[in-house]
C-alpha cells in the first residue's frame, strides 16, 4: 500500500519513520493502521514476531493458544 493510502490516520513522515524502522507504533495508532490495511492487528503483529516462515508462524500460533488457555484457566479458579 502506498503512503497516501494511510494519509487519514497519519502522516507520510511518520509512515516513513515506520518503514525504516526508525519508530514503532503504539498500540492505538498500530489499531488505526490495521484498520486501512483491513487486517486484525494480531495478523500484522503474527507476521512481525513470525514472519513468512510456516514452521515459526505455526509455533508462535500455538504458544499463544497455550498462554491464553492458562491464563483462561487460571481465570476460571
Amino acid at each position: 500500500m502506498s503512503q497516501e493510502a494511510f494519509s487519514d490516520v497519519s502522516s507520510r513522515t511518520y509512515m516513513s519513520t515506520l518503514e525504516r524502522d526508525l519508530k514503532s507504533p503504539t498500540l492505538n495508532k498500530l489499531a488505526e493502521l490495521c484498520e486501512v490495511m483491513e487486517v486484525h492487528p494480531l495478523t500484522l503483529l503474527t507476521l512481525a514476531y513470525a514472519g513468512k516462515d510456516p514452521r515459526k508462524f505455526n509455533q508462535l500460533l500455538a504458544q499463544v493458544r497455550q498462554e491464553l488457555a492458562s491464563i483462561s484457566e487460571a481465570d476460571d479458579e
